[in-house]
């Protein structure tokens, strides 16, 4: 059962349905990011992929009754998303056999798996790995993309050579591309490697 802001997933649904705009706002902000991720690595274009997101969220809203008891929120969510990315695609005049193929890569492949576009899960797996990191690596790597301090502010803070700490976020960026091979573009996309 997902917890989202301490409560869990279906009673912020059920709260839905009944016209509640917190639980609404809740799903929202917990959904959305992931859901946005999701769409781009379909569509390859953030802003189309947050214009399909925000009236997704719309419609959600706007057939709020329509919602089946026990359904999951998350499958549904991703499911939607990925047949309106697809329909996006299929309308951009994308050849058919490109977009089945696409279709079959989302479906079957690990990459697309709904759970690692969860904020908090994505988050968790990302914490994981740093945890696995040599505990200075990781101090630095923590300042550096987590924290968004320089590799001047760092060396200062850490009264150490501005060399160990490129050094340092190096060798981080190495494990980590190792660590998430199968998930670099989402990582990319959120800032925390780059190639």
């Amino acid at each position: 059962m997902q917890i989202i802001g301490g409560i869990e997933e279906q009673v912020l649904v059920n709260r839905l349905k009944g016209g509640d705009q917190t639980a609404f706002e809740l799903l929202f902000r917990f959904y959305y990011p992931g859901l946005v991720i999701f769409a781009s690595q379909i569509i390859l274009d953030k802003a189309e992929a947050e214009e399909i997101v925000q009236d997704f969220f719309v419609r959600l809203w706007e057939q709020r009754n329509a919602l089946k008891e026990g359904t999951s929120l998350k499958s549904y969510v991703f499911t939607s998303v990925k047949n309106r990315s697809l329909n996006f695609l299929k309308r951009s005049n994308v050849n058919d056999k490109l977009v089945g193929e696409v279709k079959d890569l989302v479906e079957n492949s690990e990459v697309y798996e709904p759970d690692i576009f969860v904020e908090s899960e994505l988050q968790d797996q990302i914490k994981l790995a740093i945890s696995k990191l040599p505990s200075r690596c990781g101090e630095i790597f923590v300042l550096s993309r987590i924290n968004g301090l320089s590799n001047d502010e760092i060396a200062e803070k850490l009264n150490i050579s501005k060399r160990t700490v490129e050094t340092q976020i190096s060798n981080a960026l190495k494990v980590l591309r190792v660590e998430f091979k199968d998930y670099s573009g989402m990582l990319i996309f959120l800032g925390i490697i780059n190639f």
